[in-house]
């Protein structure tokens, strides 16, 4: 065996025993020393790899130039996941003529134009990075989102718009309506509407009506006693999420301007004074 074959062996073991220590910049740097030395299904599955353990390291960078270097090894319009890695990496990086030649080479139908892609692709759920709390998205294209739930982690805003994986990680049910649930990446946009709390008393049903008039205005709107705190086990399957009955005294999160949320709040109560009431409107 020559050195160099001897080199490469080591640097392959060395960046597999990285990457099952989840130590990725190790295993980026070992596996892309690797790869430039092999060739064919080697030379793949190493390329692939690295570019994956930066990914994993969010050392965006060096996932989209060995993820470059990755799609080279693979066949496009296959679903070949090297293309969706490196569309994710490129989208992070803005770099939105090789996010969209990445999302025509994994397989799906074109995206028309140039620049950012802002499409409506649907509902999706997303788990918030570090708070690790399930969120309803709009996706925007294959690895965007922007968060339409009101997090009731203050640190996290209504309207983010976030960049997620591409493998699902459990699955949420909502009526007759299933969607799968990614793990968030990356912050590719934070939002400017800061949460508000507000104490509101309502009768049964009151609090629908001041939910619509919310979301009529695209605007956020959480009860609190809605939360419904799960396992990590638990949260990454899949769960049916109910529509409850809530009256009484309610703490709310807004996703909302201080002046918008006011108008909102006056008119409901105006309608009903007698059953409803609001009161101590401050920043969450």
């Amino acid at each position: 065996m020559f050195s160099g074959d001897r080199e490469t062996a080591r640097a392959i073991a060395e960046g597999y025993q990285a990457f099952e220590a989840k130590d990725w910049p190790l295993a980026g740097d070992r596996l892309a020393a690797a790869a430039a030395r092999l060739s064919g299904r080697k030379a793949k599955a190493a390329w692939f790899d690295a570019a994956l353990a930066y990914k994993f390291a969010r050392d965006w960078p060096r996932a989209y130039e060995t993820g470059k270097i990755a799609v080279t090894h693979v066949r496009r319009g296959k679903e070949e996941p090297a293309f969706w890695n490196l569309g994710t990496a490129a989208t992070v990086l803005r770099d939105w003529d090789t996010a969209r030649d990445c999302w025509a080479g994994y397989g799906l139908a074109p995206f028309p134009g140039t620049g950012q892609i802002d499409a409506e692709l649907g509902p999706t759920c997303v788990r918030l990075a570090g708070v690790e709390e399930v969120v309803w998205a709009i996706r925007l294209c294959p690895t965007r989102a922007r968060v339409v739930n009101v997090p009731f982690d203050p640190s996290r805003r209504f309207g983010e718009v976030v960049v997620h994986d591409g493998a699902p990680s459990g699955e949420r049910t909502s009526g007759e309506m299933t969607v799968p649930v990614f793990d968030e990446v990356a912050l590719f946009e934070p939002s400017g509407i800061a949460t508000l709390s507000v104490l509101v008393t309502a009768a049964p049903g009151d609090l629908d009506p001041l939910a619509e008039a919310f979301a009529r205005r695209r605007l956020g709107f959480e009860i609190l006693a809605s939360r419904v705190d799960l396992c990590d086990c638990c949260s990454r399957s899949s769960i049916r999420q109910e529509r409850g009955e809530y009256d009484g005294e309610q703490r709310l999160f807004l996703g909302a301007g201080e002046a918008d949320a006011r108008t909102l709040l006056e008119a409901w109560t105006a309608e009903h004074p007698e059953t409803r009431s609001w009161t101590n409107l401050h920043p969450a």
